[in-house]
């Protein structure tokens, strides 16, 4: 069982899925910072607006101008700026997956039409052995 267990674990998928997963870690991370430090503060500045602090508290009396931290350590609250943020990471991963997925599809057409250009090497062959014959 345990011999099963270490050929299952170092089959190539399952490394290559392990790198992934690290890698989707990592990547996520960046896209999140990327939106917190760089796009929320854009947003910001062209619309007056600081997603972070968007809350509602439906059965709580918590004063106007609370920050969304604040609120939470007062009672219930409802944070839809920190949805809206994810939303917007989420966007930002999909489509740079979209593109991703895009260009690797764009690169195996291109294999795939230079591979079909060039025949066989047996076809090849064969192609020059008529035109040998038809020479004869």
């Amino acid at each position: 069982m345990l011999k099963e267990f270490k050929d299952f674990a170092m089959k190539g998928n399952v490394v290559d899925l392990a790198i992934g997963i690290i890698i989707a870690g990592a990547f996520g991370r960046i896209v999140e910072s990327m939106v917190a430090d760089i796009i929320m503060p854009l947003i910001g500045m062209i619309g007056n607006f600081d997603f972070s602090n968007l809350y509602f508290a439906p059965l709580s009396k918590i004063p106007p101008d609370t920050g969304y931290a604040d609120a939470k350590k007062l009672g219930a609250v409802i944070g839809y700026g920190q949805f809206i943020t994810l939303v917007i990471n989420f966007l930002i991963i999909a489509w740079v997956l979209f593109l991703l997925v895009k260009g690797m599809n764009k690169l195996k057409r291109e294999e795939a039409a230079a591979a079909a250009e060039a025949p066989p090497p047996q076809e090849a062959l064969l192609t020059e052995i008529r035109d040998l014959l038809k020479a004869k």
